[in-house]
């Protein structure tokens, strides 16, 4: 007799002879955990039982198949289905979610909930929860009512397709407080052109221009395929106005630099003329032009092309980049100080009207004010063929030299140093006026509150007074402290965030500077070598290729990241911190398609 015992995977033969031998192979086979399958003797009988494991092998094989079929079929159906089923169980989740943030009424017949609504939809928001108690059958229909609150209101900005991308620049620094002025509606033009001042180049500003107008002209395709689309494409194609308008901007700047690929172009003609002499020259001389005489009427727009030309360009160009940033920078900090009094006057808060606004105006244009003034005079008054006395030395010895003579080559002006002594002193003076003027009102009005409060609670408790004198006291020098910090901050601020507006310079010279090293290393060489008879086309092509790569590399992409991270860097610490808080949060209404596009923004949006 013989049995077959099956270990896992493995089956082993077994063969023995007598009762006392299957015995034993039987107990061996259960201590191992074998599992014994009894064989015929007869290979008839073998034959058979094999036939039908075959035969049922198969049907199982059959089964298998036609359920793996069916489930295919269930699961392609269903995966036509799940897009919907996965928005339903998102929006059933959240309106759960809110719902169980609501309270029941004392009767237990309703729900109450709070919540912040716009006023222009409070109407609007009526009509929908009474067709919504219809469509549902209910007996009682909701009731809207505008509940008085103490709390702080959320902060909602209207915005479309072209300003939402510079509201959400805004935002990124902060969101802004309840009814305080949104910088978002000057960043519309403020930051393309800060960006245009520093990437001044109309090819360049034209190769954007057209970037941004091709997502632009192209937002109907592009507005259904957004969710599937590369982070880098998703942030470029939701900026696509911003894209445009920088463009637009730098290429308005390269006009007014006269420059294109860093070379020039004569559109009006020159101003400059050559000296009325018998000289002949040539293509090697260098000729002299002197303002004085060989100079007409001034340039109908930006640099005359003649500068391009000039040896002295760079340094032209460094002081002409050098003033314009200086003004442009004056002009913005003052119209964000000016901003601030908007604010101020809103909130009715008159003590920083009188003691923070005025004094840091005046102390700004007592320096930096007077400063772009010394640039229009020298422009306007000072003869180009004296010595030119130096700004810049100027306003060091109006600090340094305080009372001192001014050399006669570098008098700008008559009376300049007696003007320069009432400066200084005027601007010194708004130093503690800064400090110590709002604190000491503030504690005076409420030292006259605590008297007047004494009177009428002598008989309070003892306790209770030495806590609210502590406390008092703690809200004093929380005053003084948080004025010398603004006081000290603006001050140092005044030079520190002129001198940041110098970026406007450096970048655009940088800029320039670039796209001419590239034209000269390049294109310049491949003009230059150009032999037809001997394939120069095709030199000329293969310079040309990495003269476009790099172009677009490094000039395009590169400079222009840096310039965006420039103007951002200009709106957020110079601009905005001389009347923006930013110290809101936003209002995020109850909305379907927001938690579509980001589930995790349910519990704030609940919250709101």
């Amino acid at each position: 007799c013989h049995m077959t015992a099956m270990m896992r995977s493995s089956g082993i033969n077994a063969e023995y002879g007598g009762e006392q031998l299957e015995k034993r192979v039987k107990k061996i086979c259960d201590g191992l955990g074998a599992r014994i399958y009894p064989c015929n003797e007869k290979a008839s009988k073998r034959h058979e039982v094999r036939d039908q494991v075959t035969v049922r092998l198969s049907e199982i094989e059959d089964i298998i198949a036609q359920t793996v079929e069916y489930r295919t079929r269930q699961l392609n159906d269903m995966s036509m289905e799940i897009r919907g089923w996965i928005v339903k169980i998102k929006k059933w989740r959240a309106i759960y979610y809110t719902m169980s943030k609501f309270s029941v009424n004392e009767a237990h017949t309703g729900f109450l909930a709070e919540g912040w609504i716009r006023v222009s939809d409070i109407e609007e928001v009526r009509q929908a929860l009474v067709r919504g108690a219809k469509t549902a059958g209910c007996a009682v229909m909701p009731i809207l009512n505008r509940v008085g609150t103490s709390a702080v209101p959320p902060t909602f900005h209207y915005t479309n397709k072209l300003t939402h991308g510079y509201q959400v620049i805004i935002d990124a620094y902060g969101i802004a407080s309840y009814q305080e002025i949104n910088p978002a509606i000057f960043t519309v033009v403020t930051f393309p052109f800060l960006f245009g001042i520093m990437f001044g180049d109309m090819a360049h500003g034209l190769f954007l221009f057209l970037f941004g107008l091709y997502f632009v002209w192209k937002e109907n395709y592009f507005e259904p395929r957004k969710q599937l689309m590369d982070e880098i494409v998703f942030m470029l194609y939701h900026g696509r106005y911003i894209v445009l308008m920088m463009g637009l901007f730098a290429s308005y700047s390269g006009i007014l630099y006269n420059e294109i690929y860093s070379k020039g172009f004569d559109i009006f003609g020159s101003s400059w003329r050559m000296p009325n002499d018998t000289t002949v020259y040539t293509s090697d001389d260098t000729v002299t032009l002197d303002p004085k005489y060989d100079y007409s009427d001034p340039y109908f727009y930006g640099i005359d092309p003649m500068w391009i030309m000039s040896d002295n360009l760079l340094t032209f160009m460094n002081s002409y980049k050098m003033k314009m940033a200086v003004i442009l920078g004056l002009c913005q900090m003052t119209f964000g100080l000016f901003l601030s009094l908007i604010n101020y006057k809103y909130f009715g808060k008159t003590l920083d009207i009188w003691f923070t606004f005025v004094p840091q105006l005046i102390f700004l244009q007592c320096i930096i004010g007077y400063m772009c003034f010394l640039i229009f005079y020298k422009w306007l008054f000072i003869d180009a063929g004296r010595d030119q006395p130096s700004i810049m030395l100027a306003m060091i010895d109006m600090f340094l030299s305080f009372g001192s003579d001014i050399e006669e080559s570098d008098l700008i002006y008559e009376g300049q140093k007696y003007i320069q002594m009432i400066l200084v002193v005027v601007a010194l003076v708004m130093v503690p006026i800064m400090f110590a003027a709002k604190p000491l009102i503030e504690a005076y009005g409420k030292s006259q509150d605590t008297a007047e409060y004494e009177a009428l609670s002598y008989d309070s408790d003892d306790d209770e007074m030495v806590q609210r004198e502590r406390h008092e006291a703690q809200a004093r020098l929380d005053m003084w402290v948080h004025q010398a910090i603004h006081t000290i901050e603006f001050c140092l601020g005044v030079i520190s965030n002129t001198a940041s507006y110098l970026r406007l310079w450096a970048l655009s010279l940088a800029h320039s500077e670039l796209s001419t090293v590239l034209w000269d290393m390049t294109l310049y060489y491949g003009f230059s070598s150009l032999d037809w008879d001997k394939g120069g086309f095709v030199l000329l092509f293969l310079v040309w290729a990495f003269w476009a790569v790099l172009t677009v590399t490094i000039l395009l992409c590169m400079e222009g990241l840096s310039a965006f991270l420039h103007a951002l860097r200009l709106h957020w610490v110079e601009f905005q911190n001389k009347f923006y808080g930013g110290d809101g949060f936003k209002f995020l209404p109850f909305s379907f398609s927001l938690i579509l596009e980001n589930e995790e923004n349910l519990e704030e949006i609940s919250n709101i």
